[in-house]
This record gives C-alpha cells, sequence and structure tokens, in this order.
C-alpha cells in the first residue's frame, strides 16, 4: 500500500484514525421525494469515471472518450430526474483514463466532450444544469515506469481548450503566475461560496526534481478564499472542492495519497467552519470527520472507475432554508463487469445524514474494516 506522504501535525486525526470497530452506516433504502419547499438550492458531484486500460476497447462503438459510458448515462439520468433539480454538477477529475501525452489527453478530452453534446448519449447538456469540470491526476499527469507518476507539461493548456467552457464564468481565479493555476477557483452562488483546487497542478522542473513536481496547490490562495469568505456576512455555507482529499484513511488498501498540503489546510478549514470538502480520486464513497468534528470529507470517487466501490452513482447536497446540509448519496449496485449497468438499476439512497458541525453519529467509510 502506498503510505500517505505526509505525518498529521495534530492529534486529533490520530483519534479518528485508531478508532476501533467498524461505524455504523446508514441503511440503503429508495431514493424519496423531498419537500421543495424546505430546499433553497442542490448540487450533485462525483468523480473517477474513466475506465481501465485493458478495458477501453470493450466498450463497443468504440467513442475514444475512454469513459464509463454506461454508468455516465445512467448518473446524467437519475441526476436529471431528482425531484429538486440541482443547479450545479461537480465532475471531480478522471474524466479521462490520459496519463500518457498531450496528444492523447487532447484526443480523449475532444471525445468526451462530443459524447456529452450527443443528445442520442444524454440530453444533460439542455437540463440547465451547470457543469463544472475538475481535473485530476489522470488529465495532469502522466504515468512512468512502475507507474510513477510525474507531471505532463502541457495538459493544463490541453485541458483549458476542451474542458475550459465548463468552469463558471463569475470565477475569481487565482494570479496568473506561471499559467498551471488556471484551474484552482471559487464563485458564489445563493448562500453559499464554492472554492475548487486543482489538485496536480504542474510545476516546472529543477535539479533537485528534474520531471518537475505534481500536487503543489496554490494553498495561500487557498487559505486567503476560505478566510474571504468566512468573513462575508451574505456567505452561510463553504465547500472546497478537488479531486485528491487532504486525508487517505490508510487503514483501507486505496493505492491512494491524500494532499501533502493536508495539515496546511485542514486546521484552516475547521477554524473557518467550512462545511466539507469534497473530493474523489480513491474509487470509494466516504464520508468522515478528520478529527471526529468539525468539517466534513467525502470522497465520491464511485463514478464507474474500476475499484473498491460497492456502488456507483452521485452525491446530492441539499441547502435547507433551515440552514441544515443534507447530504445523499445515491447509487446502484456495482454491475460485473463494472463498465456495465444492470437492467433495472434503481437509484438508491445509500447513505444519508445532515452536515452537523459537531460530531456525527453515523460515519461511512464505506470498505468494511
Amino acid at each position: 500500500m502506498k503510505k500517505s506522504l505526509f505525518v498529521l501535525p495534530f492529534m486529533l486525526l490520530l483519534i479518528y484514525c485508531n478508532n476501533p470497530g467498524k461505524p455504523e452506516q446508514s441503511q440503503a433504502k429508495p431514493a424519496f421525494q423531498v419537500s421543495k419547499d424546505s430546499i433553497l438550492f442542490s448540487f450533485v458531484f462525483v468523480g473517477c469515471n474513466r475506465l481501465d486500460h485493458k478495458d477501453v476497447a470493450k466498450q463497443q462503438p468504440y467513442d475514444g472518450s475512454t469513459a464509463n459510458r454506461a454508468v455516465l448515462k445512467w448518473i446524467f439520468d437519475q441526476v436529471m430526474q431528482l425531484p429538486h433539480k440541482p443547479e450545479q454538477f461537480f465532475f471531480l477529475g478522471d474524466i479521462v483514463l490520459g496519463e500518457t501525452d498531450t496528444t492523447t489527453l487532447d484526443g480523449q478530452l475532444k471525445a468526451w466532450v462530443n459524447l456529452y453534446q450527443d443528445q442520442g448519449f444524454s440530453n444533460f447538456q439542455n437540463s440547465g444544469i451547470e457543469f463544472v469540470a475538475v481535473p485530476g491526476n489522470h488529465e495532469m499527469l502522466y504515468a512512468g515506469q512502475h507507474h510513477k507518476e510525474w507531471p505532463l507539461n502541457g495538459a493544463t493548456d490541453v485541458w483549458m481548450r476542451s474542458m475550459g467552457g465548463f468552469m463558471p464564468k463569475d470565477r475569481d481565479q487565482v494570479p496568473a503566475k506561471s499559467g498551471n493555476s488556471r484551474m484552482t477557483f471559487a464563485f458564489k452562488r445563493h448562500n453559499v461560496g464554492f472554492i475548487v483546487m486543482n489538485t496536480d497542478t504542474y510545476n516546472d522542473p529543477t535539479a533537485q526534481n528534474p520531471n518537475g513536481l505534481e500536487g503543489i496547490i496554490d494553498t495561500q490562495w487557498i487559505v486567503d478564499k476560505v478566510k474571504q469568505y468566512r468573513a462575508d456576512k451574505s456567505i452561510e455555507h463553504i465547500f472546497v472542492l478537488g479531486h485528491k482529499p487532504c486525508y487517505v484513511d490508510n487503514q483501507i488498501e486505496t493505492g491512494h495519497d491524500g494532499l501533502p498540503e493536508g495539515p496546511i489546510i485542514w486546521p484552516v478549514l475547521n477554524q473557518s467552519h467550512v462545511c466539507a470538502m469534497l473530493s474523489a480520486h480513491v474509487h470509494d464513497y466516504q464520508r468522515m470527520q478528520p478529527g471526529n468534528a468539525g468539517t466534513y470529507q467525502i470522497i465520491a470517487g464511485n463514478g464507474g472507475s474500476p475499484g473498491q466501490a460497492a456502488f456507483y452513482g452521485f452525491t446530492l447536497i441539499n441547502v435547507l432554508r433551515n440552514g441544515n446540509i443534507e447530504l445523499k448519496s445515491i447509487g446502484f449496485d456495482k454491475g460485473n463487469p463494472y463498465y456495465t449497468v444492470p437492467a433495472n438499476a434503481e437509484a438508491i439512497v445509500q447513505d444519508s445524514s445532515i452536515l452537523t458541525w459537531s460530531t456525527n453519529s453515523n460515519p461511512y467509510f464505506g470498505v468494511s474494516k
């Protein structure tokens, strides 16, 4: 198992990680009707829909997108059928397989956009739901020898050409330095502030790192934006989003690491009462509070990529008029093979909770311990 790139500097996370026993989990139940009067607005998020290398050609007809088309279509269709239409759909990275060269990445992203725009595939583009695309390591990096990941120089320009239109026009983004921070930005909707991170930025090669260094995010800008939003009286809730989570539970064999900047960012999220960090990367659905109270970390990497996830689907956030934040993770039991959807796959609420700031009673770790 890959080990975390950092050692946690505060003991609260150790308390969480060493909590013995299997936690209580919500019982799965059919998606239920929600009172429209109680919801101010809703949004959904998910990541990790790309196929594995060996399975790309198995989906026929081959379209070049490297997307798990069957699961992607199911997700789009189910989101459009929700009783209260969400206003945003955040796709949190690993949209395509990538991790090779810019020519391959460019072709896959263009094919993905063509699939998105194909009304024979889905009418999501005409749903009125704002689609926000966030890059992941499969878009920003390439896999070298023994699957070691390195920055893919030029990936930012490739991403912006195909996916730049899926970024809010009214966003506030990091001031351009080298141009590699263009996918880290923030914007407001209703009483919510969204801060979106590109967790796999490219950094120029140095003598110490001749291939460049991946994953160094714009930490200070993000920290300052969190504090700015907390001081804004029009903003009642803050969400931070990115492909990689701050923390990965090393009691689970995931093969993934969290952000090296986690020990810097997480205390600020807690101090500023950020509601949750929303992420993917780990091919599973997990809901937890690192430190056992305060800010939530929701991992929704169950969008269709192969891995340990028991169910594929999406996660819905309802911002309620009474000030509460309601979470529902909705999905279906994964098919066999994973790139198929079982006949009559039903949308089931696999996990639900109110994201209270105090200790939550039913964390969802996804994989049995």
